[in-house]
């Protein structure tokens, strides 16, 4: 489809394909299908063209804008869910078990885990053995933070109980060489679910429950990206976290 907007531009201002070919640097003919074939440009070499032309860019080729915008897309994202729900407690166990190195957990409560998946504790404790340092923060039930969050989602003391019962299940943990478990106070924005360069996040919602709150699985892409962020984010918590004790 010819482009009839850079056509335009082109003969209101007097440019021949040769006259823009030549300062931006393209035979005359990628010119010419830029114009009647609707062709586009490299980025920069649109980026000349549309400043000689006096024109904005986006407008002469919208495309470059639609380019731009899935360039943004983190090349560390896997998979983005609708909410938690939709995940089986199986993908959270696998990620888990692939774990060679380290294993983070951030919540405050998880406790569909321990019920959806009984061994849960047993296949912690084999990554520990293999070598895995696994850290475990829950919610402190006292906490202002988890009270809070509990009038948000309308859970009232719900919340607290099942920070409760998710000790439960993990204090036994605390026993085992390469486990830590602690309590936390703060603010919970997201649930972090960690197994070396992989972590599932579950992001938390005002007044909405955690289970049907939107989940992304990234894996670290170099240094910097969003999973360093969520992984700092992790080691900010754990280092204001109470251990807990036998």
């Amino acid at each position: 489809m010819p482009n009839e907007r850079l056509r335009a531009v082109m003969t209101s201002g007097g440019w021949t394909h040769a006259d823009l070919g030549r300062v931006t640097g393209v035979d005359p003919k990628s010119v010419e299908r830029w114009v009647n074939l609707g062709r586009v440009p490299r980025r920069a070499t649109a980026l000349k063209a549309a400043e000689v032309l006096g024109e904005d860019v986006h407008a002469l080729w919208p495309a470059l804008r639609q380019s731009r915008a899935a360039q943004k897309v983190s090349p560390e994202l896997v998979a983005v869910y609708d909410q938690r729900a939709d995940l089986p407690v199986s993908l959270f166990v696998d990620l888990l078990a692939s774990a060679r190195e380290r294993v983070d957990v951030l919540v405050y409560a998880a406790v569909f885990l321990h019920e959806a998946y009984p061994k849960l504790n047993d296949l912690l404790r084999e990554r520990a053995a293999a070598g895995c340092t696994v850290r475990i923060a829950v919610g402190d039930a006292d906490s202002v933070n988890v009270r809070q969050r509990g009038m948000e989602e309308e859970f009232g003391h719900g919340i607290e109980t099942r920070c409760r019962l998710a000790l439960m299940h993990f204090r036994p943990l605390t026993a085992v060489q390469g486990i830590e478990v602690r309590t936390h106070g703060t603010t919970l924005y997201n649930s972090l679910y960690r197994a070396d360069d992989q972590v599932l996040v579950n992001a938390h919602m005002w007044g909405v429950n955690a289970y049907r709150a939107p989940v992304w699985h990234l894996r670290r892409h170099g240094s910097g990206g969003m999973f360093d962020t969520y992984a700092d984010s992790f080691s900010a918590v754990w280092a204001t976290a109470e251990p807990v004790e036998e």
